[in-house]
């Protein structure tokens, strides 16, 4: 996975990339990054990237043409590429993107908005695809960024020391994950499920799908909604209902399947 970031604070990115996994991943040879300061595009000595809004109001917004001359070095250095805007505006951000851009070829760009966002014409001028990791404002593209890069890389064979935790991360196949456990037994008078002390493999399974299936209806029921479930998830999700006392979320789910 090849990305190239964009930022006004290439200090604070190539600081955050260069711990746990993120540098795992980079000295396996499965994650470069290459960071560029879009104050290095400017063209006066003050090396100025933002200036006031055209039609008043508040704050200040980033200049096209750093970031145009940015993107027109990457392109030098590196061919076709998926740009990437996080923004506010942009698609959520899913664990689906997050596998689909762990498969991306071509390098990466992400472009770290700043101050007020950055003037329209970006936009126009080099299009990409606008991604929002949530309903809310920070203050610059940064985190959003590493955020993205992050959920990505983990995704990749090699990346993580089992390459089964992945496959079990919460919203892997739609559902939240299962409650984890680990030494000692009991804990402050909280005792670990007996189940997961039986070597009991299969109950084991069974447990944590079941569990799996009782935090996605008590936190996020909204991700059953419309859920084709199999004939054994359906089995335990009304196991979860009953001892819930409650009803199906959100309405009836569809047909099981085997």
């Amino acid at each position: 996975m090849h990305c190239e970031i964009l930022t006004l604070f290439p200090g604070f990115v190539r600081e955050a990339v260069s711990y746990s996994m993120l540098k795992r991943a980079q000295e396996k040879g499965l994650l470069h990054v290459r960071i560029h300061d879009i104050r290095d595009y400017t063209d006066d000595p003050h090396r100025t990237a933002d200036d006031a809004p055209y039609g008043g109001g508040a704050g200040m917004i980033m200049k096209a043409e750093p970031l145009f001359r940015a993107v027109d070095a990457v392109r030098a250095q590196c061919g076709a590429f998926r740009l990437i805007l996080p923004s506010p505006q942009g698609e959520p951000f899913t664990q689906r993107l997050a596998q689909d851009l762990s498969r991306e070829e071509r390098p990466l760009v992400f472009i770290c908005g700043h101050y007020e966002g950055f003037d329209e014409r970006i936009r126009l001028g080099l299009g990409g695809q606008e991604v929002s990791i949530g309903d809310y404002v920070v203050t610059g593209g940064e985190l959003p960024t590493l955020v993205m890069i992050d959920a990505a890389v983990r995704l990749i064979p090699g990346v993580l020391g089992d390459p089964t935790s992945a496959q079990y991360d919460s919203f892997t196949d739609g559902l939240l994950d299962y409650p984890h456990y680990t030494r000692p037994v009991r804990v402050r008078g909280l005792e670990v499920p007996p189940v997961l002390l039986s070597g009991n493999h299969k109950a084991i399974h069974r447990w944590r799908r079941k569990e799996a299936l009782r935090n996605t209806y008590c936190k996020r029921p909204d991700l059953l909604k419309d859920r084709v479930l199999s004939q054994e998830d359906r089995r335990l999700l009304e196991e979860v209902l009953q001892e819930e006392a409650c009803e199906w979320p959100l309405g009836e789910p569809q047909g099981s399947v085997t």
